[in-house]
């Protein structure tokens, strides 16, 4: 089976899931970064504690960051195959999606807020994971079989 190409040489499937994963990239790096992260010096490994705000909206922590980067890497490795872009997006979606409940049925102010989230964090996650598994579903549709 092909899929249509990019002139990258990706299929837009692919492409889709590049690019979410080099999002994911940046805004763990920029978790990271004084000025875009406000209040970087009370960045904490874990926890509701973290008083460190992405944009001065999204509640961060390192392990947060470190998330964003891990599923950044994800996305760009798994977007060199058809099947592995189509699993990233519509898995990570999911993945989101489950990120979202576990914010709304949790209180921000206890120990089980470990990743930190906060009602920005859970809108956000609401929207990644819809938004991920449309792309992975919409565009997994588009393979098509050709004759060789």
């Amino acid at each position: 089976m092909d899929t249509p190409r990019t002139h990258t040489g990706r299929s837009p499937l692919q492409l889709a899931a590049l690019v979410v994963g080099i999002v994911f990239l940046l805004v763990g790096i920029l978790g990271f970064i004084p000025g875009v992260t406000t209040n970087t010096d009370e960045l904490e490994m874990a926890g509701h504690g973290s008083d460190a705000m992405l944009l001065g909206i999204f509640e961060v922590s390192i392990l947060h960051n470190i998330v964003h980067l891990l599923f950044g890497i994800a996305g760009v490795v798994l977007s060199r195959t058809w099947s592995g872009a189509r699993n990233y997006l519509i898995g990570g979606g999911v993945i989101y999606l489950l990120l979202f409940l576990y914010g709304l049925l949790i209180s921000h102010d206890s120990p089980a807020n470990f990743i930190p989230v906060n009602s920005a964090d859970n809108w956000l996650h609401l929207v990644l994971g819809l938004g991920m598994v449309a792309l992975g579903a919409l565009l997994g549709r588009a393979r098509t079989r050709t004759r060789l």
